[in-house]
């Protein structure tokens, strides 16, 4: 779905109604007829993740249900983020029960949950670092234009 910016007047942002995600860049267009991928490849199915974001003053969007003006630094966001990463992997707290009260997007009433997806549905290192991942395992840091995101990719 198309939307105008509001932090950027005179621009326009897709925004993905399933997952919650936006993009500056036109998504893949649906109507394209598709590849054929071999059924080994990792491009041909989906994939569903859950994940942390933490905004910052460059991000597209530096405001969120948590904080309306984000006014952080890149470095302080990939700081938190480092230290939340750290916390999960420790197992002192749970990617959902973090995801639920520290993420910036509104998946974090759902534990961070995105649901599934499939390639060209997210913003371009976000995707990569999902698929990258085996189940179960969490992402370093991951730098989109919405900002710094930790993934747990869940399937």
């Amino acid at each position: 779905m198309e939307r105008k910016s509001s932090s950027r007047p005179g621009r326009v942002y897709y925004y993905n109604t399933a997952t919650g995600e936006s993009l500056w860049e036109r998504p893949a267009a649906s109507a394209a007829a598709p590849s054929k991928p071999s059924a080994s490849s990792s491009s041909s199915h989906k994939v569903q993740a859950s994940h942390l974001l933490v905004k910052h003053r460059g991000s597209r969007n530096p405001s969120s249900w948590k904080e309306p003006v984000v006014t952080r630094s890149k470095e302080e966001a990939l700081a938190m983020v480092q230290a939340y990463r750290q916390r999960i992997v420790s197992g002192e707290v749970t990617f959902e029960a973090l995801a639920a009260t520290e993420s910036h997007c509104s998946s974090a009433k759902r534990g961070g949950d995105l649901g599934p997806f499939g390639r060209g549905e997210m913003q371009k290192p976000f995707e990569d670092a999902t698929y990258a991942l085996a189940v179960g395992e969490v992402s370093e840091p991951i730098d989109t234009a919405s900002g710094i995101h930790i993934i747990l990719r869940t399937a």
